[in-house]
């Protein structure tokens, strides 16, 4: 069984380290876009809507798909003044209750409010309201459903690791922490 439950978790980590690592590349996209942005409005005085509109789209993905690589990497915020000193099961136990009580409802909630807005969206074909601007907008809203799955099995496997954890198993990560001495 421990062992099993040690697939998952490594399979749901890499799932969000993949995601994380190939969104990440759009930050790079938006620093060209937007000096690219730069330069042809200031010197040259052209301006595109759909050049300005990348960038932001670009901004929101890395930002909805890369919440899950985020939750994985112990990036999100969190009251750090008992956590950062407390012992491991105390933090296991925290992560349990944190995920279960806070992280999944609101990936149900934000999943389940948001099928009316993509469906729709999806249904037109919708683009943006823009002249000039991106089609595909019904892509981007759908973003809020990779969001909700994402972030949803990095807190399964979070709440896993947590587990296994105080059962006294560690899963190694399958991944390399940057943050690692």
């Amino acid at each position: 069984m421990v062992s099993i439950l040690s697939w998952v978790v490594r399979l749901l980590d890499g799932i969000n380290e993949y995601v994380g690592r190939t969104v990440s590349w759009l930050t790079v996209f938006m620093v060209l876009v937007v000096t690219l942005i730069v330069i042809m409005r200031y010197i040259f005085s052209i301006g595109f809507i759909w050049m300005q509109e990348s960038y932001v789209w670009a901004h929101a993905i890395v930002f909805m798909l890369g919440a899950g690589y985020t939750l994985l990497h112990d990036g999100h915020v969190r009251i750090d003044i008992f956590y950062r000193t407390a012992s491991q099961t105390y933090r296991d136990v925290v992560n349990i209750v944190g995920c279960i009580i806070f992280v999944l409802p609101i990936c149900w909630i934000i999943f389940d409010r948001s099928i009316g807005y993509i469906t729709r969206s999806f249904g037109v074909m919708e683009s943006s309201a823009e002249a000039g601007g991106m089609p595909f907008l019904f892509v981007l809203k759908g973003m809020i459903w990779g969001f909700s799955f994402l972030l949803a099995i990095q807190a399964i496997s979070l709440i896993l690791r947590s587990l296994l954890s105080i059962a006294g198993h560690q899963v190694e990560p399958n991944y390399q922490d940057e943050n690692a001495a």
